[in-house]
């Protein structure tokens, strides 16, 4: 990528695909956003670029780059895969970019105490937002890379469900739980089903996540 590429794609602004983060005195920050892009649709990260679109770039890339590369590496589990390339500024400043794909290993996490595996906690793309998975969206990441035929059964759960979708288009967790008169378990687990089956889309958020009807393509 050279100057004029950069320049061309900070103008975009951030969004689901995109996020600039000026410095690299907060890496966690930076590998929660490598960490969702990984989870979702992929992505590219631009160190040395601020909110406002402006360029400055980094002075000293070389220890930056490390710093990232170590984190990384250190914390994101299982391993993601991705590239860093620079481009060079006017002034020997230089700008980091970071593209991540799509993971075909998803769900990743961030480990932040490596002996204690069980403290880890995945982030998904939300608009230009990397927000928490929940337990839903972790389990959903999980079935879709198991690639096998979801079955489930059309009871009075179920039926209570799409009746309610059917008049408020949108559900949650809790909702239905308390709607179908079932365990937070239960529920948690229909919904995950029914996604997975394409019959609902999830919305994760950083507050609650919602389902609704998956449109009809």
């Amino acid at each position: 990528m050279d100057y004029q590429a950069l320049k061309n794609l900070v103008r975009r602004g951030e969004g689901s695909n995109l996020e600039f983060k000026l410095k690299t005195n907060h890496p966690e920050k930076i590998i929660r956003g490598v960490v969702a892009f990984a989870n979702t649709n992929g992505g590219i990260m631009l160190i040395g670029v601020g909110d406002d679109k402006k360029i400055p770039g980094l002075k000293y890339a070389d220890e930056d780059e490390y710093l990232l590369v170590r984190a990384i590496n250190k914390f994101c589990f299982p391993r993601i895969s991705y590239t860093i390339e620079r481009v060079q500024l006017y002034d020997e400043r230089e700008v980091l970019v970071i593209r991540v794909p799509r993971s075909p290993t998803r769900p990743h996490y961030i480990v932040p105490d490596p002996a204690d595996p069980d403290n880890k906690k995945a982030y998904v793309r939300v608009g230009d937002k990397s927000v928490q998975a929940s337990r839903e969206v972790r389990e959903i990441l999980k079935g879709e890379q198991a690639e096998r035929q979801i079955r489930f059964s059309y009871g009075d759960k179920e039926r209570m469900l799409m009746q309610h979708l059917g008049e408020h288009n949108s559900i949650t967790v809790d909702l239905f739980a308390s709607i179908a008169g079932i365990s937070r378990r239960i529920a948690s687990r229909t919904l995950v089903l029914l996604v997975l089956a394409n019959v609902l889309e999830i919305h994760p958020s950083d507050v609650m996540d919602k389902y609704t009807p998956r449109a009809i393509q």
